[in-house]
C-alpha cells in the first residue's frame, strides 16, 4: 500500500518561526518594562492611599468642612454634632422618635488608612444629626456662589430612602440641633433618594414671598439622564451643588454635570407667579355650545341592523374529536385522601376530599361535555349610533377671562436665599450602614476641588487600581505607546494569520491523502505486480545486463498481464452463475500452475518461451475473486 505523505515544514518557515520567537522575546521585554512602570505607578498609589493625611481645615476659606477622621476614637462625635432628640408630629409615638444609630467609622470595604466617615447604622427607623457652620458664621447670599459638597458610600445599596443633606436656616430653628426634626426650617435640601424605581437627585430651595412672606418649595427638574449606579454599586460617590449670583446653578456627580439651569426657569412651581390668572368669579353660560361635532339628527337605523347579535358565537364548522370522553369527568375525588383529624364540621363544613386529575384523561383527546370553540360572528354590528357631523352652532372652548394677578411679584434675584447656619442629614431609609463623608461648604470652587483632590479622588484612584486586570493596563500602556498597537498587531495577529493558513493547508492535504488511499485501493492486485515487473525492467535496462529481445518480450509480458487483467475481469463476469465448488476447484488448480509460468521471469533471464496467459490471466482473476469473496 501506498504510504501518505506527511507535510513538513520548510526551511522559509522554520525562519518565519524564529523570528515570531524574536517578536515575542522583545514584546516581553517591553511589557515587562511596561508593567514595571505601571507597578511602580500602583505602588505609588498605594502608598499615596496608605500615607492618606486627613485635609486641614481653614475657616477663613470654608464655612463647613468635615473629615470626621479625628472623631473615631472615644465615639467623641458629639463634639461637633449632635443628635436629636425630638419627635415627629405627625407619626405615632412607636415610630415618632429620632431613635436611629449614628457612628463614625470606617468603610465596610476600607480604601484609606485612617480615613473614617458618619455612618447611620440602623434602618426603617428615624435618624437626624446635625452641627453649626464653623465658628458659628452663617453663610449670606450676597456676591459670591454656595458650594456644596459631600459623599455618599451607600454600602448596603439602597431600595427605598434617602441620603441627602440640609442646610437649616437661620433662626430659632437651629438654635437647638437637639429639636432638629423634618420640620425644622431650611434653605436648600440637597442630594440622591430613592424608592424602588423612582430614582431621584433633589434640589429644593425655599423661596420667600417678598410680598407676603410666605413661603414656597422650589424643585429642580429632573435631569435627563437617571443615576442608578450609586444606588446599588456600593462604591462613594460625591454629589456637588454650585449656585451662582447670577441664578445660574451646576449639579455634578463624580466631578461629572449632570444637571444645569436657572433658578428662574428651571424649578416647579416658577418662581414669580404669572402676571394674570383666571377669574374665579367667571362663570360659563348655560347656552354656550362648544361641542365640535354633534350627532347627524337625520340619520336613521338601517332596517337590517341587528343589534342583538353576539359578537362571538360557536363555530359551526367544529365537530367533536374522535375518542372524546363526555362522561367522563376531568377531575376527581383523590381516593387517597384522608380526613384531617381536626376537621370540624360545624366549623369547616361538610368534609370533601380534594379533587385530581381523572388518569383516564391522560391518554384521551378530551374529557367532559363538548364545546365548540367559539369565533367572530359576521352578522355582528354592535350598537347603532348616528354619524357624527360639524356642529354649526360650535362656539370654541370656553374659558374663563384673565385678570390681573394680585399676588404677582417678580423677584430677579431668587439667589438672595435665607441664610444658612447649620448643616443636618435627617433621613429615613430602608438600608443601613449609609456612610456620609468629606462634607464641605465654601464660595470657591477650586477649594472644594482641592478637598476632593485629597479625599474622593485618591479614593477613587485606589479602587480604579484594585479593580484593574492586565488587559487594562496593556490598553493604557498601547495609548500611552501608540508603537505598541504595531508590535500587537505581529505579535498576535500574524500568528493567528498563521495557524489559520496551516489549518487549510492540513485539511486540504487530509482530503488529498484520503482521495489517493481511495484510489489505490481499487487497483487490481496484478497492478502492484505490474509495477514491480516494470521496476526490474528498468533496472535491467540500467545496468545493460538484457538484451533488446528482452526488452522486447519483457514489453510483451507487461501487455499480456495488462490484458489478462482485464480477461480476470470478463472471466469472473462469466463464472459468476456456477457453483461455489467448481469456483474452489478451479482456484487450487490455478494456483498450482500459476507459479511454475512466471517462475522464469523472476530470475531475471530471457526466454523465448511464450507466456501462457491464461493460466496468468485466471490466477490473478481468481486471487481478486477469492479477495472479495473473504
Amino acid at each position: 500500500m501506498m504510504k501518505l505523505n506527511r507535510h513538513r515544514w520548510s526551511p522559509p518557515l522554520w525562519r518565519v518561526a524564529l523570528l515570531l520567537c524574536s517578536i515575542v522575546v522583545l514584546f516581553h521585554n517591553s511589557v515587562v518594562c511596561g508593567n514595571d512602570e505601571t507597578e511602580a505607578e500602583v505602588q505609588s498609589t498605594l502608598s499615596d492611599a496608605e500615607l492618606y493625611v486627613t485635609p486641614k481645615v481653614d475657616a477663613k476659606r470654608m464655612y463647613f468642612a468635615e473629615h470626621f477622621d479625628d472623631l473615631y476614637e472615644g465615639n467623641a462625635i458629639e463634639k461637633r454634632w449632635t443628635k436629636s432628640k425630638a419627635k415627629k408630629d405627625d407619626a405615632a409615638d412607636e415610630v415618632a422618635k429620632y431613635d436611629g444609630e449614628w457612628a463614625v467609622e470606617q468603610p465596610q470595604r476600607p480604601i484609606l488608612a485612617n480615613d473614617f466617615g458618619l455612618v447611620l447604622k440602623s434602618k426603617a427607623k428615624h435618624a437626624a444629626i446635625a452641627s453649626h457652620l464653623l465658628l458659628n458664621r452663617p453663610f449670606v447670599f450676597k456676591d459670591k456662589p454656595l458650594v456644596v459638597q459631600y459623599e455618599v458610600n451607600l454600602q448596603e445599596g439602597q431600595e427605598c430612602g434617602g441620603s441627602y443633606i440640609k442646610l437649616l436656616s437661620v433662626g430659632d430653628g437651629t438654635k437647638d440641633l437637639k429639636q432638629f426634626h423634618d420640620k425644622t426650617p431650611y434653605t436648600i435640601m440637597f442630594g440622591p433618594d430613592k424608592c424602588g424605581n423612582d430614582v431621584k437627585l433633589h434640589f429644593i430651595f425655599r423661596h420667600v414671598n417678598p410680598i407676603n412672606g410666605t413661603i414656597t418649595e422650589k424643585h429642580c427638574n429632573k435631569q435627563k439622564d437617571r443615576l442608578d449606579d450609586p444606588f446599588k454599586d456600593k462604591r462613594p460617590h460625591l454629589y456637588q451643588l454650585i449656585i451662582r449670583p447670577d441664578n445660574t446653578y451646576t449639579i455634578r456627580v463624580d466631578h461629572k454635570t449632570v444637571n444645569e439651569g436657572s433658578l428662574l426657569t428651571n424649578f416647579t412651581p416658577a418662581v414669580n407667579p404669572p402676571a394674570e390668572i383666571d377669574d374665579p368669579e367667571d362663570r360659563k353660560p348655560e347656552n354656550w355650545d362648544d361641542r365640535e361635532k354633534i350627532p347627524d339628527p337625520e340619520a336613521s337605523k338601517p332596517e337590517d341592523w341587528n343589534e342583538d347579535e353576539p359578537a362571538q358565537i360557536a363555530d359551526p364548522k367544529a365537530t367533536k374529536p374522535v375518542g372524546w370522553l363526555d362522561d367522563v369527568e376531568e377531575m376527581i375525588p383523590d381516593s387517597s385522601a384522608v380526613k384531617p383529624s381536626d376537621w370540624d364540621n360545624d366549623m369547616d363544613g361538610e368534609w370533601e376530599p380534594p379533587l385530581v386529575p381523572n388518569p383516564l384523561c391522560e391518554d384521551a383527546v378530551g374529557c367532559g361535555l363538548w364545546k365548540a370553540p367559539m369565533v367572530a360572528n359576521p352578522n355582528y354590528k354592535g350598537k347603532w349610533r348616528p354619524p357624527l357631523i360639524a356642529n354649526v352652532n360650535y362656539q370654541g372652548k370656553w374659558a374663563p377671562r384673565k385678570i390681573a394677578n394680585p399676588d404677582f411679584f417678580e423677584d430677579l434675584s431668587p439667589f438672595r436665599m435665607t441664610s444658612i447656619a447649620a448643616v443636618g442629614f435627617e433621613i429615613w431609609s430602608m438600608s443601613s450602614d449609609i456612610l456620609f463623608d468629606n462634607v464641605v461648604i465654601c464660595d470657591d470652587e477650586a477649594v472644594a476641588d482641592d478637598w476632593a483632590a485629597q479625599t474622593f479622588d485618591l479614593k477613587i484612584k485606589t479602587l480604579d487600581r484594585q479593580a484593574e486586570t492586565f488587559v487594562s493596563r496593556m490598553l493604557k500602556y498601547c495609548n500611552s505607546n501608540p508603537w505598541m498597537w504595531a508590535v500587537l498587531v505581529v505579535v498576535v495577529g500574524l500568528p493567528v494569520a498563521i495557524m489559520i493558513y496551516f489549518m487549510c493547508f492540513a485539511k486540504a492535504d487530509a482530503k488529498a491523502q484520503v482521495g489517493r488511499r481511495k484510489k489505490m485501493d481499487d487497483y487490481p492486485v496484478g497492478g502492484e505486480e505490474e509495477q514491480d515487473d516494470g521496476a526490474s525492467t528498468g533496472e535491467a535496462e540500467q545496468e545493460g545486463e538484457v538484451s533488446d529481445k528482452t526488452k522486447l518480450n519483457s514489453g510483451s509480458s507487461d501487455t499480456i498481464v495488462t490484458r489478462s487483467a482485464s480477461s480476470a475481469g470478463e472471466a469472473y463476469a462469466a463464472e459468476q452463475d456456477e457453483g461455489d465448488d467448481d469456483e474452489a476447484e478451479e482456484d487450487d488448480e490455478v494456483l498450482e500452475e500459476a507459479p511454475q509460468t512466471v517462475a522464469p521471469e523472476e530470475d531475471g533471464t530471457s526466454s523465448d518461451t511464450p507466456v501462457d496467459s491464461k493460466h496468468v490471466e485466471g490466477g490473478e482473476g481468481l486471487k481478486k475473486r477469492k479477495a472479495r469473496k473473504d
